[in-house]
């Protein structure tokens, strides 16, 4: 597998990449410092026709495949994952779910609402009990008339803070488990639901992560996505994807950390002498970008095997693969830059402790290392 790109893709690229070199890079260090939500980069990704991508080209997007996005999600995770995750939080919880789950009438509805009305959507899964073990979840959506009851309580949501739905899966049948799984769109106005602690994170600030709370919170019958029980199979489907964005996004951190401790290396005097003048140094580098390229190859693999439609059965398991390596490939990166920069590498003058950190929180989400690995052994075991 080679990785070409269409023309529109490498235009998209091109023009992203200058984009969030020139407005996004500027306000990273910002938005990690304040912890605030960049309401200017939402409406900068708004007018560049970026941030809802993914909407069907019937409703005013672009109806954009995975491969598409990622593209997008890479350039702009180089300057700003904070950026980057809200983004990819829009477009998984807002667009994806709706795009994959929603009635015709629930389209002609929602989508509407995210292109012309500028609404934020999020993705409302993880409990304090019941974070990668879904079946685990306590939030219960119990059927009243023509409303759902629902209880229960979601923590560390990204966009949680300012999203105006969210795409809510409870339970509405606690004794089948998985298949007791139901999805709905929660409003954010919904009487019952109110917003919970903000999470002060280690990375990956300023993306409004929050606790909701929904106390008796009425949520009407339309609302739902898809029949009951069919949540844990819409879930599953749309981590596919969102577990090949995360990924893209961590190839995208690891390919800025290395630009930047490259440039600061062939600069920096030591011992008389450029640092990448030392062999140890080179070496460095040499698996730094060995690492880079092969989870960038990797990434791209399982977003065309997801937009083609190919080996379906598979797609799980190279999913969880390119989150795995590409995650795991920029923890390493992200220190290894740190550790070539020295002193000044653990200081906020320079960039590269902020991606360290941020590193670390997509190397969680969506599931961590460990149950990616589940994910690729049942794979390999059952096929």
């Amino acid at each position: 597998m080679t990785l070409e790109f269409t023309e529109e893709q490498n235009m998209l690229r091109g023009s992203v990449k200058k984009m969030a070199r020139e407005r996004i890079a500027p306000r990273a260090a910002e938005i990690d410092v304040t912890d605030e939500f960049p309401w200017d980069m939402v409406d900068l990704l708004r007018k560049q026709g970026i941030l809802n991508m993914a909407v069907p080209e019937e409703y005013g997007g672009s109806g954009s495949g995975i491969v598409t996005l990622c593209v997008a999600a890479e350039e702009i995770a180089r300057a700003s994952l904070s950026v980057s995750t809200m983004f990819m939080v829009q477009t998984i919880g807002g667009i994806l779910v709706m795009r994959e789950a929603g009635t015709k009438e629930q389209k002609d509805w929602y989508f509407p609402q995210i292109i012309g009305k500028k609404k934020l959507g999020c993705l409302s899964v993880t409990e304090p009990e019941a974070g990668s073990d879904a079946a685990s979840m306590k939030t219960r959506a119990k059927l009243n008339g023509n409303n759902y009851i629902v209880n229960g309580t979601k923590c560390f949501i990204s966009l949680g803070g300012v999203a105006d739905f969210f795409s809510l899966f409870a339970l509405t049948n606690p004794e089948k488990k998985h298949s007791g799984i139901s999805a709905f769109v929660v409003e954010k106005d919904t009487p019952g639901f109110s917003i919970g602690k903000h999470e002060n994170e280690m990375g990956q600030r300023g993306t409004a992560m929050t606790e909701l709370i929904f106390e008796d919170a009425v949520v009407p019958k339309k609302n739902r996505l898809g029949p009951e029980g069919q949540g844990f199979k819409i879930v599953v489907g749309v981590f596919n994807q969102a577990r090949v964005l995360m990924a893209v996004e961590a190839v995208g951190v690891a390919q800025s950390a290395f630009d930047y401790s490259l440039n600061y290396a062939q600069e920096r005097i030591c011992f008389g002498k450029p640092l990448t003048e030392f062999q140890g140094i080179q070496f460095q580098f040499a698996d730094m970008i060995t690492q880079i390229e092969a989870a960038r190859g990797m990434v791209y693999r399982a977003a065309r095997m997801i937009d083609d439609g190919r080996e379906i059965e598979l797609i799980p398991r190279f999913a969880s693969m390119a989150k795995y390596l590409a995650t795991k490939v920029a923890m390493r990166v992200t220190t290894e830059a740190v550790e070539i920069l020295g002193g000044h590498g653990y200081t906020k003058d320079h960039p590269v402790e902020r991606m360290m950190r941020d590193a670390k929180g997509i190397q969680i989400y969506e599931g961590p290392s460990n149950i990616q690995k589940m994910v690729i052994a049942r794979s390999l075991l059952k096929n």
